[in-house]
């Protein structure tokens, strides 16, 4: 089996791999002057499977449970928390993400990322066990917890094995888990509650948990780090908790638990705006910050927050409005409702491959953003047109046009974002990236809920009159047919309406994703570009890619340093 190792192999006196190495590609006789650039071994490929179904595990889990609620409320009763058992596992997930990327870079990836499966598969199992609501609540955060170390976890580590040049090839394989969770996780978890009961809705994470755990543990070899010597930033790490978990909550309770003009989320607003004040005080002191500021100061890695913020606002927002337009106007079942998404997800599986691969071939990216951002704005103002007349096919070509701008972006602001810093703050780059994309998700959810919510409760009460206001919470296509016509009709025509807002309100914060990826500096990719024609061309290239580390913001190359990281550069350069 090939060392994935290989791959991070140091430069004296510093924390950055050799630039375009590829994993296993070196140390083998025979070697000197070829290029770097070639297959990846099929060691890596091993290791991103496993790193695969380690992602889906966090992303399948919460499509999973939302098919099992309603059996599960029926059992443990606490009706009044059913929506705590899904806050809480987000909010664990969104006030860990940048402690485990941060845990990662001071102690090393693979066991963090390990810790991290096993605290995901604890929650998992106490889940399945919890017998009442509060029990589970508890249980959901540790879950979330883990999750949080998981997703991040991936990424970092991807970014560590795989030169930014690359990671398109493996593109596809990201859009293809997000796919398969969105699609799948609703039929599985369907068929799990009726056939096994709901408490293996959780137990199933514990095989593909086990495989993930082994896969990782047998062929993952990174660079041991040596313990740092700096603390851990305490202060920090709890202000950022405190700070995301009031945004959260805001978003969350604000318009549906409390009003959002209440006490409740007023208090909640003011610790979150001091919670963060405190936090980029103790960020400039820290030594060994949770978060470095410094990584913002670089132009590419803000503008990639700020349009993955945008992708995640959208992205959660469609998944959630487009089947409630779909199952109360256009009468779908929601036994499918994963199925309904499908001409989103796969326009978006597909161009993410295409711009994965371009990317690989070219090392070209920054029209991919702005042709993303344009064809989201696109998608949402065509899918704020629809009516109670709308076809299904029409509906699928506005939700392919929406997917497609979300292909162009999901993997691409990811890959910018780690290819903008050094390789040492690869886990706080990541975890940063994951982080204002969930955030993202959260506000989408919560502003486009409230006007949907909104917009539906006034269309009702002007066409219905108190008898349809009545029936305004019903979202369920057989419970509709049985209403009379009159309010049936009034209560179609509300939920396009509030899709109607919904989605031109999106349409409007995805101009600003769109206007940022204008101002994208095109930074060259880390990494080797396509093979020379003949081995005499390596030298040369070698050269070249050092250049473009340099160009890309990493600290200038050593050439006594390169000799000893890497020995079959130094042949080449003594034979030079």
């Amino acid at each position: 089996m090939v060392d994935v190792a290989k791959d991070g192999a140091q430069r004296s006196g510093g924390a950055q791999p050799r630039a375009g190495a590829q994993p296993g590609a070196e140390g083998k006789p025979g070697d000197e002057g070829k290029p770097s650039s070639g297959p990846q071994p099929r060691s890596v490929r091993v290791v991103i499977l496993a790193l695969m179904i380690a992602m889906l595990l966090a992303m399948l889990d919460n499509m999973i449970i939302g098919t099992a609620m309603p059996t599960i409320v029926g059992e443990l009763g606490g009706l009044e928390h059913l929506s705590w058992v899904v806050t809480a596992y987000t909010l664990a997930t969104a006030a860990s993400t940048p402690i485990w990327g941060k845990l990662g870079d001071m102690y090393g990836r693979k066991g963090v990322f390990l810790i991290a499966i096993v605290i995901f598969l604890i929650g998992s199992v106490l889940s399945g066990m919890a017998q009442d609501m509060g029990q589970l609540i508890g249980f959901r955060a540790v879950q979330g917890l883990g999750a949080g170390g998981l997703m991040v976890g991936v990424m970092a580590i991807i970014g560590d094995l795989v030169p930014p040049r690359e990671r398109g090839k493996y593109q596809g394989m990201m859009a293809a888990v997000m796919a398969v969770a969105m699609i799948g996780g609703p039929l599985v978890g369907g068929t799990i509650t009726d056939h096994l009961g709901w408490r293996w809705s959780f137990y199933i994470n514990l095989p593909l948990g086990a495989v993930a755990l082994a896969m990782v543990t047998a062929v993952l070899h990174l660079p041991k780090k040596q313990r740092t010597k700096a603390r851990i930033d305490y202060l920090g790490a709890g202000l950022l908790t405190v700070g995301i978990t009031s945004i959260v909550l805001v978003t969350t309770w604000g318009g549906t638990e409390y009003a959002w003009d209440s006490a409740v989320i007023m208090e909640l607003i003011a610790i979150g705006v001091a919670a963060l004040t405190g936090f980029l005080f103790a960020e400039t002191r820290a030594t060994e910050p949770i978060m470095p500021l410094h990584i913002f100061r670089n132009r590419n890695f803000t503008l990639m927050s700020v349009i993955g913020f945008m992708a995640g606002f959208m992205m959660f927002g469609a998944v959630l409005f487009l089947p409630l337009f779909q199952q109360s106007v256009q009468g779908a079942s929601a036994t499918n409702s994963g199925l309904l998404l499908l001409p989103m997800l796969m326009s978006m599986l597909v161009v993410s491959m295409i711009a994965g691969r371009i990317t690989t071939d070219t090392g070209k990216y920054r029209l991919f953003p702005i042709i993303g951002g344009g064809l989201m704005v696109t998608g949402l103002f065509l899918l704020a047109q629809m009516d109670t007349e709308t076809s299904r096919l029409t509906s699928g070509i506005y939700m392919a046009v929406l997917g497609a701008g979300m292909g162009f972006l999901m993997q691409i602001t990811m890959l910018v974002a780690q290819n903008s810093v050094e390789q040492k703050d690869m886990g706080v780059a990541s975890s940063a990236a994951t982080l204002f994309r969930t955030l993202g998700a959260s506000f989408g959810v919560a502003i486009m809920g409230a006007l949907f919510t909104g917009r539906v409760q006034d269309e009702m009460a002007a066409r219905g009159g108190a008898t349809a206001t009545q029936h305004s919470a019903q979202l369920d296509a057989a419970s509709l047919a049985k209403l009379p016509d009159p309010v049936r009709e009034a209560y179609e025509f509300a939920v396009a309406s509030g899709t109607h807002a919904a989605f031109l309100v999106g349409a409007g914060v995805a101009v600003v994703g769109f206007v940022a990826a204008f101002f994208v500096k095109e930074v060259p990719l880390r990494g080797a570009g396509p093979a020379p024609a003949t081995a005499a061309a390596a030298p040369t290239g070698d050269k070249t890619v050092d250049s473009t580390v340099d160009q890309a913001g990493d600290k200038p190359v050593d050439e006594t340093g390169d000799k000893t990281a890497d020995k079959t550069v130094d042949k080449v350069a003594e034979q030079v």
